[in-house]
């Protein structure tokens, strides 16, 4: 939509009468006839007039003009984006036939006294689909392959492995069907015969065939101790999940292989075995987006002139993985019309239009009269009283889709054996529609940058306009830290914390789509032979361990949670720091920073003591304890595992 002009002042002609009047009451009551006959009140309209004409240019002052230029060169607020994430619905128990939740399916927050509920709708179906063990196999390393199910039906002990085990070996378990997107329950009757492993971090992965190669499962639950006790494992299957053919069997298959152990975490010394194997599906994961499809609205009739605006009847429109169509009918059927940027490169005959997301406006191509007189169509106009529709558009978006793990817990539309329903990740990517403010202080950036990405500031100026949902974007230009001739652009994702503040590290990894949405957009845009890599930045884990003495008012358990959610918020990367808006690149850390956070918490009387230690996020191997904790110019750091000790007040203290 045009960028909306302020209006200094909104009186009109009457306005202005009518305010007269009241002052003449108040301040000249012997003047008692207002009528439009009498002179005086002439003369009232007369001045009101010229005021009027006063107003309307006072409202064209440079701000004003500095709105219509940012507007004529293009500047428009942008749309608002929806969250996205995966949902997982589970069952109230195994099913003998398959489960179908349609693409739509709502589910949401729980609505509070203060904060409304935030709905989520599903993106595609889902099918859960029912399954049972048919085969189980070994497959080692070095060696030819078994077959075990025979032994497994007579309910003997069968090695999942060889008998000295390896990196690389391997047990199958075919299933009946193939289960895509679907939770797989496995329950094992083991013994403890795996020695050597610690059941806590067994050496060992879950994966799926899917056709081309086996992709790892994400394993929610496993209380085997590594296939060394009876329990149960529960598998998330990815989407591409097939059935296939292994040594002339076919089946869905599910891999156990064992992997290289990682310093300092034990292998086994001998295998595990199993004697009986159950399987069952018991729930299943889609994508859901913050947002609601409204499918074939009507949003009015064509007049069959140039330049007409029609506007949905539930904007703003927040982008879609399938394009916007708009359709037009005269009553022998529907015709096409697609969305593009401009009219610019539109002839009199292309069905054309141009759609602002923010507004909900569809714009059908204007008419323009050349310097000889003619007129001069960009794009074609419907016919005189045709319908309009938009096929399918969503509605919604915001940061207020951005729930934390856990928080879709409602199912809001009924489905039948669903027991219940979360999110086992955050949702992320939900973006606030730009405000008139901000385009302000953007119109003159990407004046400068013309669309193309010369300086490290063009860059990220580019890429969040390619992908508004990246919480903090950096450019690091040639000769630091990046090769002669090449940029790198470090991109930190919008990341949910937890109730206690916290920030998983899988999290702040950005997706493949993000970055290649990025790398997309600088491609078409960056200079001949400037070479570029998107990627995430490098962060160092930071470990605080701190001991603080309460005022004798304060609950000890309060304190320390909330002093060990500070320690999470202030070392955080995407919000933390001094200011709030994410620790600086290539800011120290240092213990007395720290120690001055904690000091400032209300029901802190002392701090007694605080050490800090570098840590690795993904092992969570800690360092030596420091002081201060150097990070590269273009590294942020990552809270990890704070622990904080809350004493007894002592009198006197």
């Amino acid at each position: 939509m045009p960028l909306p002009a302020p209006n200094l002042d909104d009186r009109r002609f009457q306005q202005l009468v009518d305010e007269a009047k009241r002052f003449i009451q108040q301040r000249c009551p012997e003047w008692s006839d207002h009528n439009v006959s009498d002179p005086g009140v002439t003369l009232v309209e007369t001045f009101a007039h010229m005021v009027d004409q006063l107003l309307y240019r006072l409202n064209r002052v440079p701000e004003k003009n500095y709105l219509a230029f940012l507007d004529l060169i293009g500047v428009r607020p942008f749309p608002p984006t929806a969250a996205r994430g995966d949902v997982t619905f589970w069952l109230s128990g195994p099913q003998t036939q398959p489960v179908l939740l349609r693409a739509g399916t709502e589910v949401g927050t729980e609505r509070t006294q203060t904060d409304e509920a935030v709905v989520f709708t599903t993106t595609t179906d889902l099918a859960v689909v029912p399954c049972e063990l048919t085969r189980l196999r070994s497959h080692p390393a070095e060696g030819p392959p078994a077959d075990r199910t025979e032994e497994l039906l007579d309910g003997r002990d069968v090695s999942c492995f060889p008998a000295v085990p390896s990196v690389g070996d391997a047990m199958l378990v075919g299933l009946s069907a193939a289960v895509p997107s679907c939770a797989v329950l496995l329950r094992m009757d083991s013994r403890v015969e795996g020695v050597g492993v610690d059941p806590r971090q067994p050496p060992l992965v879950w994966e799926a065939w899917t056709g081309e190669r086996w992709s790892p499962c994400d394993v929610d639950h496993d209380d085997t101790g590594g296939l060394n006790r009876p329990g149960e494992v529960v598998l998330h299957v990815p989407a591409a999940h097939v059935t296939s053919v292994v040594a002339g069997q076919r089946a869905g298959w599910l891999r156990c292989r064992l992997v290289a152990a990682r310093p300092g975490q034990p292998f086994y010394a001998a295998s595990p075995t199993v004697r009986s194997v159950e399987a069952a599906t018991i729930g299943g994961t889609v994508g859901a987006v913050h947002a609601e499809t409204v499918l074939g609205e009507q949003v009015g009739e064509a007049e069959g002139v140039p330049g007409q605006r029609l506007t949905v009847a539930r904007p703003p429109i927040v982008p879609d993985e399938h394009p916007l169509v708009v359709e037009s009918s005269d009553g022998t059927g529907w015709l096409e019309w697609t969305e593009v940027e401009t009219f610019g490169g539109s002839g009199p005959g292309d069905r054309h239009v141009v759609v602002d997301r923010t507004a909900g406006e569809i714009l059908f191509g204007p008419a323009v009269r050349q310097p000889d007189g003619t007129l001069r169509r960009y794009g074609a106009v419907p016919t005189a009283g045709s319908r309009i529709r938009v096929r399918r558009y969503r509605t919604g978006g915001g940061h207020s889709g951005n729930v934390a793990r856990g928080a879709l817990a409602v199912l809001r539309s009924s489905m039948p054996y669903v027991s219940r329903v979360e999110n086992r990740a955050p949702a992320t990517g939900g973006v606030d529609g730009e405000t008139v403010a901000e385009a302000r202080l953007r119109g003159p950036v990407q004046l400068r940058a013309q669309d193309r990405a010369v300086t490290a500031r063009d860059y990220e100026l580019l890429a969040r306009q390619a992908c508004p949902a990246a919480a903090r974007v950096r450019c690091l230009p040639a000769g630091d830290g990046s090769a002669a001739g090449g940029v790198r652009l470090l991109v930190v994702p919008e990341a949910v914390a937890d109730e206690e503040g916290r920030l998983h590290f899988e999290d702040l990894v950005p997706p493949d789509g993000m970055l290649a949405t990025i790398a997309e957009h600088l491609e078409a845009r960056r200079p001949i032979g400037a070479r570029l890599v998107v990627e995430p930045p490098f962060y160092q884990g930071v470990t605080v361990v701190a001991r603080l003495v309460p005022r004798p008012d304060t609950a000890v358990a309060q304190l320390r949670a909330e002093a060990t959610a500070t320690l999470y918020r202030y070392l955080d990367p995407v919000r933390g720091g001094p200011e709030g808006t994410g620790w600086p690149f290539g800011r120290q850390v240092h213990s007395g920073e720290v120690f001055g956070v904690l000091q400032r918490l209300p029901g802190v009387e002392v701090v007694e003591e605080v050490r800090m230690f570098p840590a690795d996020p993904l092992t969570g191997r800690r360092g030596e304890q420091v002081t201060r904790i150097e990070l590269d110019r273009h590294a942020l750091v990552f809270s990890h595992q704070h622990q904080v000790r809350v004493d007894e007040h002592r009198s006197g203290a």
